[in-house]
């Protein structure tokens, strides 16, 4: 331990002391938060209870603890090392939240942070008439898997199909297949979007494509560096991948079906591109914008 290691933790004891620290630092250092937390002090009790081997959901009589001088130094190093790579918190932990449910991420993937969970809690209610009655759901350009393993808890009675064009991302997906036991009932599949699905129908299609434009993508904080190009940049409008989606779900719908897709930042340049189609864009009460429904009628 360094001579300013030792001053730190001379000064800083407790769980909460860190937290403070770590949070200060960030500020700071000007770090950018949008992967999972959007604020310093919680991108820093991420860290920090990560860096001690503790829940997310510590109760917080614990957080006067104070810290050995070995798990000082661990702390420390971590928060130094978010600060220096910008790295996303997630992959320095290897752990993401998506409704409430643990997910393995590394650099392979984009880091959870959809609304559509919001939606996927609610069932996609009002919209789906009879959610007991879904018994196959496709995420398609899924990364890590979470949106569909996610469906897969919301619906329990549903199989469903994991796609992705990048064999790295399903490797991420297996992983938290497996973790979450869910083998029998979720399918990962290598498909350059439809391509691999010759014949099934789908009540639910839900889709978190890259939708970043070329402009957009050009100005992104450096965290965004570290995830996976192809998970995030869409051609010069950001539209490249939704088109293929809207030219083809209709397909692989069920007469009754739902197409559920996020475009973020694109919202303006889809509406511009299909004035004439009817979308419906829910509002989400934890923040978070661009997800629009569409029933299967209107993309036929």
């Amino acid at each position: 331990m360094s001579t300013n290691d030792h001053n730190l933790s001379n000064r800083l004891t407790t769980v909460r002391d860190y937290i403070r620290w770590g949070a200060s630092q960030m500020n700071a250092a000007e770090v950018y938060f949008g992967h999972g937390t959007d604020n310093a002090l919680d991108e820093a009790a991420t860290l920090v209870l990560h860096a001690l081997h503790l829940p997310p959901d510590l109760p917080e009589t614990y957080f006067a603890a104070v810290l050995t001088p070995q798990e000082c130094a661990t702390v420390q190093a971590l928060i130094e090392q978010r600060i220096a790579t910008r790295q996303p918190a997630a992959y320095l932990t290897r752990r993401a939240w998506f409704m409430g449910l643990p997910f393995e991420v590394d650099q392979r993937v984009l880091v959870p942070r959809s609304p559509i969970a919001e939606l996927i809690e609610r069932q996609f209610q009002p919209w789906l008439a009879d959610p007991e009655a879904v018994t196959a759901i496709l995420d398609l350009c899924t990364g890590s898997g979470c949106i569909g393993i996610a469906c897969a808890y919301a619906f329990p009675e549903a199989h469903v199909d994991l796609v992705d064009i990048s064999p790295e991302a399903l490797e991420v997906a297996s992983l938290n297949v497996a973790e979450h036991g869910l083998y029998e009932r979720v399918q990962v599949i290598a498909s350059d979007v439809f391509t691999a699905l010759p014949g099934r129908r789908y009540p639910l299609i839900i889709s978190n494509p890259p939708y970043v434009d070329a402009a957009e993508y050009a100005s992104l904080p450096a965290e965004y560096r570290h995830e996976p190009a192809l998970g995030l940049q869409a051609g010069t409008d950001g539209l490249e991948i939704v088109r293929q989606i809207l030219d083809q779900a209709g397909d692989y719908l069920t007469e009754d079906g739902w197409l559920v897709v996020e475009v973020g930042s694109s919202q303006a340049a889809l509406l511009a591109a299909y004035p004439d189609l009817p979308f419906i864009w829910p509002e989400f009460e934890r923040g978070g914008e661009g997800v629009f429904l569409l029933p299967a009628a209107a993309l036929r």
